[in-house]
This record gives C-alpha cells, structure tokens and sequence, in this order.
C-alpha cells in the first residue's frame, strides 16, 4: 500500500457538490492499494498513520502523532497512487489493485482506522471526488508499506 500523508489544518472531500467527508487539524491521506496488499498492509500502513510523529511539539520539532494533538484522520482512496510512471508519457495503472480487491482492502483499512481513532472521515471509493484542503507546512510524505 501506498499513502501520501498530508499534515492539514483543515480538508474535506466533496462528490456531487455533497461533502461527504471532512476534518479540521489532522492527516489527509490519499491511500493507493496494489495487487500485492493484504490485511496486514492495511493493519501496518495504519499502525504507521496514527503513530507517525508529523505534528510539532512545545519546541517546534515533529515529535508529535495525530493522536498526541487530537487530530482527525481524512481518508481518500486514489489508485492513481499506484501507478507505473517509469517510462513514457502516460501513466499506466496495471500496477494499482483490481476495484475490487482495492474497495475491499480500503474499506477494512477504514473500518480498522474508526475502531482505533476518535475521528476518522473519508471520501467515497470509486466517485469523481473533490478534495480541498489546507497543507500545514507544507508536510507532506510518501509511506509505502
């Protein structure tokens, strides 16, 4: 699994003009699976999320999680993530995950994420979705799992 974890003071996904997912302070994460992931990716890439240290202390170093600061948690998923950008102009995407197997393995991750964090919103997978958000810092990492 891949996931681009972005440090927000504020984000919210939008489908139809409906917001159907937001947070004020806390991680957008765009969240990518491949044909390769199981359960135990999801379980690690949350592990990874929720105890990431992003967020800045009383001396203005990253030592802080999204717990630490009682953060919410935005997750999107976004195959492109996933994609083969080594060679030509176009990405390909036989790399990312089968729909199927890529709604089953987000939707656990989600599931996983609302039982262990107070606050955890999310788009909607597969929609055409809008995603507005404001990057504190900007902070922005890549994790691959």
């Amino acid at each position: 699994m891949k996931a681009l974890l972005q440090r927000v003071s504020g984000a919210r996904v939008e489908v139809d003009g409906e917001i159907v997912g937001s947070i004020d302070q806390g991680l957008l994460v765009l969240v990518g699976v491949e044909p390769q992931d199981t359960q135990a990716s999801a379980d690690k890439l949350l592990h990874k999320l929720l105890n990431y240290r992003v967020f800045s202390d009383a001396e203005g170093k990253m030592n802080l999680s999204v717990g630490a600061v009682g953060g919410g948690l935005l997750l999107v998923s976004q195959f492109t993530l996933a994609a083969d950008t080594s060679s030509g102009l176009r990405p390909s995407f036989s790399s990312a995950a089968p729909p199927e197997q890529g709604e089953v393995l987000f939707d656990y991750l989600l599931q996983q994420a609302r039982l262990k964090h107070p606050q955890v919103a999310s788009g909607r997978f597969g929609a055409n979705m809008q995603v507005h958000l404001v990057n504190d810092g900007p902070v922005t990492f890549l994790l691959q799992v």
